[in-house]
């Protein structure tokens, strides 16, 4: 197989506060440090566009609002930069390339990325896997999903998310420390349970709150207070206080601050936050869904919970937060098992290799001559 430097496209339509908008950039800058030229495609102004372009990562805009004006902006696109690669990340940029590949108008080599659990009704996930050269999963529990939903299991391949230690190893500006603690307020000796997600099952640890002794700050970072959040809240009893921080792009710095990382969703493939949870050392509690389990080990690397079981959830919290060797034993063994297992490196090496495959695998449709 040939070993020559990638143009790569990654496109995505979202881009903004999901874990994928690190994956990607990270995933990215180690490709181009593998000396292949990386192309991030999204929507301007977003999240991902500001990163990118900050990595030192060429960023193409697209609009995404209408799918025939998109594949024919990716066409161009493509053609332009003379990209080897794509890779979609994203809902309606997989839709635009199966559409252009049954059309005849996609000559490069498509790859799936899928990052959670998914929703995809079984008829377009067997279209767009029969048509993807590659669909890489970022668990096996991703995978598993996929195939239930008909995906066929013969392009699938499955790469774990990494972690980019250079970027959670990197000293915390003053400035986003100061934030961090201004968003929390005063936590008056209590111990700070951290939640950095959008919306996914946070009520779980409101309900769990009412039987939890323990006076606890619980923070959700990322979302704003919807109106069955709003009212969960208020019902939590007084010695605990409950903090809704709107989304920032500096997250970490609520790490250095909380005593434990929960994350109660059920959708994860393989969460970004509780890889940065757990390399900075936090003990962490996750439910026992998606591809948590292939990250955490219960009862060495953290505890897996129950998914949306009020009861178990606050038995979780209440031997983590009152045994601190526990809390610290976990801790420990999560930080090794991430920075040993989940690098980045290794996702990169992993994730070209499956590039190769699907490049590979376009030269022998087209009859091209083997290199």
């Amino acid at each position: 197989m040939s070993d020559q430097p990638l143009t790569i496209l990654q496109i995505t339509h979202q881009g903004q506060g999901q874990g994928s908008t690190q994956s990607i950039v990270g995933l990215s800058r180690a490709l181009a440090g593998h000396g292949h030229r990386v192309l991030v495609g999204c929507r301007p102004g977003t999240v991902l566009a500001t990163l990118a372009a900050e990595a030192g990562l060429s960023v193409i805009p697209f609009d995404f609002s209408r799918l025939r004006g998109l594949a024919r902006a990716i066409v161009d696109a493509t053609a332009r930069e003379r990209v080897d690669v794509i890779n979609s990340h994203g809902t309606r940029d997989r839709r635009a390339l199966t559409w252009l590949r049954w059309r005849g108008r996609l000559a490069q080599a498509f790859i799936v990325t899928r990052r959670t659990m998914p929703r995809t009704s079984p008829a377009e996930l067997l279209a767009v896997g029969l048509t993807a050269d590659r669909t890489i999963a970022v668990s096996d529990a991703v995978a598993r999903a996929l195939k239930r939903r008909w995906h066929p299991g013969g392009r699938l391949r499955v790469v774990w998310n990494g972690i980019d230690l250079a970027r959670v190893d990197a000293g915390l500006a003053r400035q986003d420390e100061a934030a961090a603690r201004t968003a929390l307020g005063t936590a008056d000796g209590r111990p700070v349970v951290v939640v950095v997600a959008r919306l996914k099952d946070q009520h779980v640890l409101l309900q769990a709150l009412r039987t939890l002794e323990r006076p606890t700050l619980l923070a959700f970072v990322g979302i704003e207070p919807n109106d069955t959040l709003q009212a969960l809240a208020r019902l939590v009893p007084e010695r605990h206080r409950v903090v809704f921080v709107p989304f920032t792009e500096r997250p970490l710095a609520f790490y250095r601050l909380a005593t434990l990382t929960a994350l109660p969703s059920r959708i994860e493939g393989l969460s970004q936050a509780l890889l940065e949870a757990m390399a900075l050392g936090l003990p962490v509690a996750a439910s026992a869904a998606g591809g948590n389990p292939e990250l955490i080990h219960d009862g060495d690397s953290g505890l897996l919970v129950p998914p949306l079981d009020p009861t178990a959830w606050a038995d979780a919290l209440r031997r983590l937060l009152e045994d601190p060797a526990l809390a610290a034993r976990l801790a420990a063994a999560g930080r090794a098992r991430v920075r040993g297992d989940f690098t980045l490196e290794r996702t990169a090496a992993r994730t070209e290799v499956v590039y190769r495959e699907a490049v590979a695998r376009r030269r022998l449709l087209r009859g091209d001559a083997p290199r």
